[in-house]
């Protein structure tokens, strides 16, 4: 594995490197999905914003997840490239962005259904930093044919192991892509990030049957039971989105009024 790149007197960390990579993408994407709604906002800002409120959410959630390591290592966890969880950079990610959409007049729930394709190729991508720096967020030990081992990981493993980082990274863009095809079809608003809930959802559900965290309850870890209530409130919104009047995305022009 490749913790770090060093060039020249600098030692670039690849989690940070990839991060930053994810970020650009999501950006990419967003804007195209501005455009393609003929939305004049700045896609590219709110990306940044949610991005610097999913880096902070994720670490706090971290946090609050394994106890255990703050109290061993107090508020310096808080500084380690490493330890992000994928609930708490959702959270606070999606609030950022409804925050952002209220305030652009676009309206919050209508931005999240932009957001999703973009957000979804970001964590995909955002995986190849953890499976490049060995991060610790791979899987139990396999005899399958594609395990490895990361002897130079941050967190070492000397025995063959799924590597889950790249399991996600097939699914985040599986998803991102479902979700831009299907932004180009006649919905009602919430359908589209009702569909990411219910697909991210039910990914990371299952991957984290391979993964090393620990169980909490009913033989779950937290990011399961995390996943399921992702699952159900995807579902919820998907629902209520098909009780709504269908929105077609080449017939929308620039925002006048704030949406729902």
């Amino acid at each position: 594995m490749i913790p770090y790149l060093h060039l020249w007197s600098l030692n670039v960390p690849t989690f940070g490197l990839m991060l930053w990579l994810a970020a650009v993408a999501a950006a990419f994407v967003m804007d195209r999905g501005f455009r393609r709604a003929h939305i004049s906002a700045d896609a590219v800002g709110m990306v940044a914003v949610a991005v610097v409120a999913g880096i902070v959410g994720a670490k706090l959630w971290h946090v609050i997840d394994t106890p255990a390591e703050f109290r061993e290592e107090g508020w310096r966890v808080l500084r380690d490239s490493a330890g992000f969880a994928w609930f708490g950079g959702l959270v606070f990610g999606i609030s950022a962005l409804v925050f952002q959409g209220w305030w652009a007049r676009i309206g919050g729930l209508r931005t999240l259904d932009l957001a999703a394709p973009a957000a979804a190729i970001g964590y995909a991508i955002g995986r190849i930093g953890c499976f490049l720096s060995g991060d610790g967020c791979y899987g139990l030990p396999t005899k399958l044919p594609w395990g490895m081992s990361f002897p130079n990981g941050i967190e070492p493993t000397f025995v063959p192991v799924h590597p889950t980082p790249l399991y996600e990274l097939v699914a985040g863009l599986f998803i991102g892509t479902w979700l831009w095809w299907r932004g180009s079809k006649t919905r009602g608003t919430g359908a589209i990030v009702g569909e990411y809930l219910v697909l991210s959802g039910i990914a990371r559900f299952l991957v984290e049957f391979i993964r090393r965290n620990p169980k909490v309850i009913w033989g779950l870890s937290n990011a399961q039971l995390a996943s399921a209530g992702s699952v159900a409130a995807g579902a919820l919104l998907i629902l209520w989105a098909a009780t709504r009047p269908a929105r077609v995305p080449e017939k929308l022009s620039a925002p006048v009024e704030r949406i729902a």
